[in-house]
């Protein structure tokens, strides 16, 4: 087991080092928790933990590189490694915690004198482990500290709570969760009792504030296992009150299009955007996309339907991710996906303009990710076999209209040069004409040259207002092809 150099010295100097308070030699100091799973995993630690019996005031003594800004007694001690995960080392008096009230902090913290104290307050057997380096022989040598039989668990791939799994979940409501994401991201299985505690106690996580909830559901998305993370909070009760919307999915039948139901199929999604490695706004796209299908469908067996799911979706998904207080921007490109992940695929009925029209639509900057939801969606549906040919033929279509004109600004005429032809002031006609050129050119790249353009201004400038915005809306034709996304549905063609 190697140990940086960093973690020794920190070590070997708490134990060495006069405290100059008590006039003993040193103190007991133990890497804990995480890092000591991590390591007898034989992966790297993210970060590192240290416990002693040494007071914040004798730590920060001994190490006057740090900060120190909380109740908890963890002093961060900073090193000068160029390792990230090294930077910073926290270290923490052994202690003892009182009562949660608001099951999430200890009403009261108290130091303790013994490592077995500390480590009896921890959430799960395999971070309930101390590491000590100690000198046998003229030798360095690795002590592994277990109490709870943590190693064990580690052989036997199993996350259990330490003691009683109902008190370690009332202290903390989030470690139910907490138990979900490492049995996801080491792909353990949740020990029985733990499970059931979970099962019993799952209204807990209510109490819990958002950020943390959002904070661990990231880190499931992060794996390859999230599907199993997702799935792991449906068994274990915390989805229906963690993400409703996604639970509701459960058991809902679709039509003869489909061979999984809503939630089944979301799941598979996610569990192939996963396998991809696509970024985490497709992976939680994935398992959103069809979250309004249960509001919206219409009928049962074979010949129902979901219309305008796609939409319906989109505001949910809007407001679920607003109320995990996830950044506007993350929230904005999610809801883009799903609103859009019904675009027309099939190569044989996407036309060039229909492909600038979806440009238009989501950007430029946001269409692989789209056609990766869509593989995502495909293959959850289990048809493997259409991804290639269909993925291929989209971006060939994508990048073929790419320099063609798809927003206003890519006219070869602008508003200064309408206003100047037609000797007006600024007006709501102006930017109706803009619109009437724009969505001709969509249609006809070609007539993007500003001579064409000025003959079709002075040409527009007889119509009235209301004339040239029907004509616009017309042209531009978004209806027409919303209705061809809803007959499509019908006839079971996604």
């Amino acid at each position: 087991m190697t140990i940086p150099k960093e973690i020794n010295l920190i070590l070997e100097k708490l134990r060495k080092n006069p405290s100059n308070f008590s006039g003993r030699v040193g103190f007991e100091a133990y890497a804990v928790g995480g890092c000591v799973r991590d390591l007898l995993l034989n992966e790297k630690p993210k970060d590192w933990d240290i416990t002693t019996n040494a007071t914040p005031t004798q730590i920060r003594k001994l190490f006057p590189k740090n900060f120190y800004e909380n109740k908890f007694g963890t002093v961060s001690v900073i090193t000068d490694s160029k390792d990230e995960t090294l930077k910073i080392v926290e270290i923490t008096p052994y202690r003892l915690e009182g009562k949660y009230s608001d099951k999430r902090h200890p009403d009261e913290i108290k130091f303790a004198k013994k490592l077995e104290d500390d480590l009896a307050r921890r959430d799960f057997t395999v971070n309930a482990l101390a590491l000590k380096q100690k000198i046998k022989n003229k030798k360095q040598e690795t002590e592994i500290i277990d109490f709870f039989d943590g190693q064990k668990d580690l052989k036997k791939k199993i996350i259990r709570a330490v003691g009683d799994a109902n008190k370690r979940f009332e202290e903390d409501a989030l470690r139910m969760l907490r138990a979900v994401r490492f049995a996801c991201t080491l792909n353990f299985t949740i020990e029985e009792k733990t499970f059931m505690a979970i099962q019993k106690n799952a209204d807990w996580i209510q109490m819990i504030s958002n950020e943390r909830i959002r904070d661990e559901l990231i880190k499931i998305f992060e794996t390859e296992r999230a599907a199993y993370g997702i799935d792991l909070l449906r068994q274990t009760n915390l989805l229906k009150f963690i993400l409703p919307e996604i639970d509701k999915g459960v058991s809902v039948s679709q039509n003869k299009h489909h061979i999984y139901d809503i939630y089944e199929h979301s799941l598979r999604s996610l569990d192939e955007a996963a396998k991809h490695k696509f970024n985490l706004e497709v992976k939680v796209a994935s398992l959103f996309h069809d979250i309004g299908k249960p509001e919206t469908k219409q009928g049962e067996g074979p010949d129902s339907t979901f219309y305008n799911h796609d939409y319906v979706g989109a505001k949910f998904t809007d407001r679920v991710l607003k109320r995990l207080k996830f950044p506007n921007k993350f929230i904005d490109k999610v809801v883009l996906l799903v609103k859009n992940h019904m675009f027309v695929s099939d190569p044989e009925k996407l036309t060039d303009a229909g492909a600038r029209r979806l440009l238009k639509r989501v950007g430029r900057e946001n269409i692989i990710d789209l056609i990766n939801l869509r593989v995502a969606d495909r293959l959850g549906m289990g048809r493997p076999k259409e991804k290639p040919y269909r993925l291929r033929t989209i971006e060939y279509m994508i990048e073929k209209v790419s320099k063609d004109p798809i927003s206003a600004k890519m006219l070869k005429i602008n508003g200064n040069d309408i206003m100047k032809l037609l000797k007006i002031q600024p007006s709501p006609k102006v930017g109706a004409i803009l619109d009437v050129l724009l969505a001709e050119v969509i249609e006809e790249p070609k007539n993007n040259n500003k001579k064409y353009l000025e003959s079709r201004v002075l040409e527009l400038n007889e119509e009235n207002l209301e004339v040239l915005r029907k004509l616009a809306k017309g042209k531009i034709d978004e209806k027409k092809e919303e209705e061809d996304l809803k007959i499509r549905e019908k006839y079971w063609i996604k």
